[in-house]
């Protein structure tokens, strides 16, 4: 397998709507353009960011062909397909278009809550059925379960082509073990943009973040900075993102920074339910911020 491309920043790009709720085509491309021409590293599509579980097959078709036509092999494209059901995501995986897809995000399967001999076999199949690379997402707050640094280590032993973990589990003790005893390729990226500092210091290898759809230069400097070792650099533009960081998680993700991007002019300020916009008073607080 070649060297692995998704080091450095991600970003995991909103999924926009009209104000009737339909998939926002052109406001989607502006906001790619926009991070592209900011210096993210790879774009992740359909993720937790994206609304993907609120969108048709028909729907996730359009997201990634727009995001493709725009990226125009520009950076490498990462595309989230999990659940809870390994069928049916190893078939959706055999299925699916992965023309100008470098990579494959899978979550955790959520509600089932299965055990670490579930997940392990679980990600199995998945790498067993995918021949792109593979990155684990752990995010225990969303999925009800969370995948042990023992797992993570054994399928990235196990699975060649299961090439890094988004670790969103919030547990420096957990991020530690894994660091100090993956393999040399593995590559650990955080899945919280207010640890990727932090988690970087210990020798992570970059982030997928969501608030590089609002501010990707910025962040993207400040991970190039900690790679390059230079973190008083990195610690001056963290503590200015993570003032906007805690406002865009505030009350929920993407609510957040869907009302960033609104204020910005690249977007409407609409979800789909059962997800909501933020409140009068957070959103006031975001533009104040960004202006």
């Amino acid at each position: 397998m070649q060297s692995n491309p998704f080091q450095g920043t991600g970003v995991a790009l909103v999924t926009p709507f009209l104000n009737n709720g339909e998939i926002d085509t052109e406001s989607l491309k502006q906001i790619t353009r926009y991070t592209l021409e900011h210096g993210v590293g790879f774009l992740v599509v359909l993720g937790t960011t994206g609304e993907s579980a609120v969108l048709t097959q028909a729907e996730k078709t359009t997201v990634l062909q727009t995001i493709l036509q725009v990226n125009d092999g520009m950076k490498p494209v990462v595309l989230g397909i999990g659940g809870n059901d390994t069928r049916k995501v190893v078939n959706t995986i055999k299925s699916q278009d992965l023309t100008g897809i470098q990579g494959i995000l899978s979550v955790t399967p959520y509600y089932n809550k299965p055990d670490q001999s579930g997940l392990f076999r679980h990600f199995m199949e998945v790498a067993s059925a995918a021949d792109l690379p593979v990155i684990i997402y752990n995010v225990p707050g969303r999925t009800g379960s969370n995948i042990s640094s023992e797992t993570a280590l054994k399928l990235a032993f196990k699975a060649p082509n299961i090439v890094a973990i988004k670790e969103a589990g919030g547990n420096l003790d957990q991020i530690t073990d894994l660091i100090h005893n993956k393999p040399e390729d593995f590559l650990i990226l955080s899945g919280d943009d207010a640890l990727t500092l932090p988690m970087m210091a210990l020798g992570a290898d970059g982030v997928i973040s969501v608030v590089a759809n609002v501010l990707p230069g910025e962040m993207s400097q400040m991970v190039n900075l900690a790679a390059s070792g230079d973190y008083q650099g990195a610690r001056k533009l963290h503590y200015h993102l993570i003032q906007l960081i805690r406002m865009l998680f505030e009350e929920g993700n993407p609510a957040g920074v869907k009302a960033a991007l609104h204020t910005m002019g690249l977007c409407n300020n609409v979800l789909r339910l059962p997800l909501t916009p933020v409140s009068k008073l957070l959103y006031d607080r975001i533009r104040a911020f960004l202006k």
